[in-house]
């Protein structure tokens, strides 16, 4: 680096904030208020809105359904047209700047298509850029794979670029440009009185996108958390301050609980009256894993007479009808009376690093929901989150009564 004061920052723009010509200048002029403030600026682009499905389609109709190398490299050419419209918008307002594309740079993965891991980014050709003024302007979402063809790495590859890429340069912090202010404390749209979070625990934040916060990807969280990169969550249509993901350490006034998230991904499966006796639940639980389908929350009642049990379990919408006739084709051994199962469910979490020094957070969310008349069908917990299943009608008020019961609400 070469003054005190100078700083090295990644700056990550999504879809929306590059759909169009007037947004991607508007970028440009993003990138040229952190160089007016002495910085080393790299930036980490998405395809425009809409154009990365719009290539999936047409790979699939060209016949790759499947994760290949021609489906990566039709996938790939979103970014390398935002990236190059973005570096002729800098040189036209007379910055320095050159677009890289992953295998320039090169950013090296393994050869998984469709959802390659980074394993190296080689930084030398961008340390000598960025040390000569120059803006590097980095298609995300794409890399090089062992075998020299290009590899895309998956649904919010470019957040992932973005984390890895900041991590490698040893940046300041890596600010992810997106179109909400940053991260609230519940979905602002269903609670209004939703605030916004100065700071957030890489923890909470991973807990959060993985309940369908969409405001980070999961890997690009756990990949922050490893290498303890800051994160910067912020609108690209303000210079509001955002919300800076860090190591716990760094938050002093630790909130007990910092939000309330839900997903409507869910889907429950109950099967009644199975036998009560050892290998049952691996005997049900084994094909699923075989399968592929992840099983979420699982809960089992004794019957009253102390032979069978009930047993319900959650899975992905999406993998609900494969669950169903996976257990199904098991029915002799498993010997279970019959099988009920339901989509319209909702997860509700309640997430906050404060909750393993403080005991009541659990009989909190209880207490809320039941005061509602809302019906609470499985619970599970973890260090840091309580989720409950509950009837889908009932998600907004479950938030908002939540959201009020432990004082998130904004005055």
């Amino acid at each position: 680096m070469g003054t005190s004061d100078m700083a090295r920052i990644v700056q990550k723009f999504g879809g929306t904030s590059v759909a169009d010509m007037a947004r991607i200048k508007a970028v440009a002029a993003t990138v040229k208020r952190e160089l007016d403030d002495g910085n080393e600026v790299a930036v980490v682009l998405s395809a425009m809105a809409g154009v990365t499905d719009q290539l999936v389609g047409y790979a699939a109709e060209a016949g790759g359904a499947h994760y290949s190398s021609e489906c990566d490299a039709v996938l790939a050419t979103g970014e390398q047209v935002t990236a190059g419209l973005v570096a002729l918008s800098l040189q036209e307002m007379g910055i320095q700047a050159r677009s890289w594309l992953g295998w320039q740079i090169p950013i090296r993965t393994d050869g998984v298509y469709g959802k390659a891991r980074i394993e190296k980014i080689e930084i030398e050709a961008l340390e000598q850029c960025l040390g000569a003024g120059e803006v590097s302007v980095v298609a995300g979402f794409q890399g090089l794979g062992p075998d020299g063809r290009i590899t895309t790495l998956g649904r919010g590859g470019t957040d992932t670029t973005a984390v890895a890429l900041a991590a490698a340069l040893g940046a300041e912090r890596c600010d992810i440009y997106t179109d909400v202010e940053g991260v609230y404390t519940s979905d602002p749209r269903i609670v209004a009185k939703a605030r916004k979070l100065e700071k957030i625990t890489y923890e909470e934040m991973l807990e959060m996108a993985s309940l369908g916060a969409k405001v980070l990807q999961t890997r690009a969280v756990e990949l922050a958390m490893k290498s303890g990169q800051r994160l910067h969550v912020r609108s690209s249509y303000s210079d509001a301050p955002g919300t800076l993901v860090v190591d716990e350490d760094e938050i002093v006034e630790q909130e007990i609980v910092s939000g309330i998230a839900y997903s409507r991904d869910e889907a429950k499966i109950t099967l009644v009256q199975v036998a009560d006796k050892p290998g049952v639940a691996a005997a049900i639980f084994g094909p699923l894993a075989d399968a592929s389908i992840n099983v979420d929350m699982i809960v089992q009642n004794v019957s009253a007479d102390g032979k069978t049990t009930d047993l319900t379990f959650t899975v992905a919408k999406g993998d609900l009808e494969r669950a169903v006739e996976t257990v199904e084709s098991n029915k002799k051994k498993l010997q279970y009376k019959n099988l009920i199962s339901d989509s319209d469910v909702v997860k509700v979490s309640v997430i906050g690093v404060g909750m393993r020094s403080h005991a009541g957070i659990a009989q909190r969310m209880f207490k809320a929901l039941a005061e509602k008349g809302i019906n609470i069908q499985v619970i599970s917990t973890s260090e840091i989150k309580i989720s409950v299943l509950i009837a889908e009608e009932y998600t907004e008020l479950a938030l908002r009564a939540l959201h009020s019961a432990y004082g998130l609400d904004v005055e």
